[in-house]
């Protein structure tokens, strides 16, 4: 699995890529949409998406990630509002998916799991 992490909080991306990449998923992170899309090289599965971020939101980039890398999931992850308020805008985004700051490792893992199982079935 190779997923790609997006968040404007550097010590939070690093330290999930580095403790996925010792759990055996191949992880790359991004410090903003424009980081992300400009990577190359590397089909990725997932991208975990901030919702809020500077100048490209986490909504704004799933749609250019979905034409750059077509069949790519997403989860979602916010550290603003209320999950009500997140889970609306996870709605609005097209996805199931989301988490709220901080994130637990294992919860990541498993709704990872959980989208490709979801895709695939």
């Amino acid at each position: 699995m190779n997923v790609l992490l997006v968040d404007d909080e550097i010590e939070l991306v690093d330290t999930l890529a580095e403790r996925l990449n010792m759990r055996g998923i191949e992880a790359d992170w991004a410090t903003s949409g424009e980081e992300a899309l400009a990577l190359e090289g590397k089909k990725y599965d997932i991208a975990v998406l901030d919702v809020k971020m500077p100048r490209i939101s986490g909504i704004e980039l799933k749609k250019k990630l979905q034409a750059k890398y077509p069949g790519i999931h997403f989860i979602f992850m916010t550290g603003h509002g209320s999950e009500d308020d997140f889970r609306a805008g996870a709605a609005e985004a097209g996805s199931d998916y989301y988490l709220v700051k901080p994130v637990d490792i294992d919860i990541l893992i498993r709704k990872m799991n959980e989208v490709l199982e979801k895709s695939s079935g």
